[in-house]
């Protein structure tokens, strides 16, 4: 499968339009994104599509037990939230007059990346 260009990068905030974590008692979810996984288009949401995971005791992690991580969705469950107008918006691209493609809101026209 070819590998497509990301709209979302590490560190964006977004919405998750599907899924079961849609909506949590009538509220939309929100969530800032933690990695993106660009060859499977998924991304992993803080404190979204949260897994149990049972843990082996390491000298890394020197309690062993269950631990709760949120795991990878899909990236057509999510859509940016615009930093500027702090609404859930399409992205499209320019480039900038030094050549780099920059991404921008389609609601408020202003630039996403800063």
């Amino acid at each position: 499968m070819p590998k497509r260009k990301q709209n979302i990068k590490a560190g964006d905030e977004v919405l998750i339009i599907a899924g079961k974590d849609r909506s949590f008692k009538g509220r939309v979810r929100r969530g800032k994104v933690l990695e993106v996984r660009p060859d499977d288009q998924r991304v992993v949401v803080e404190g979204i599509n949260l897994i149990k995971k049972a843990v082996r005791q390491t000298q890394q992690m020197r309690q062993a037990g269950i631990v709760t991580q949120p795991g990878p969705i899909h990236v057509s469950n999510v859509m940016l939230v615009c930093p500027n107008c702090d609404a859930p918006t399409r992205v499209t691209r320019r480039r900038t007059s030094e050549g780099k493609g920059v991404r921008v809101c389609s609601k408020c026209h202003k630039d996403v990346d800063e």
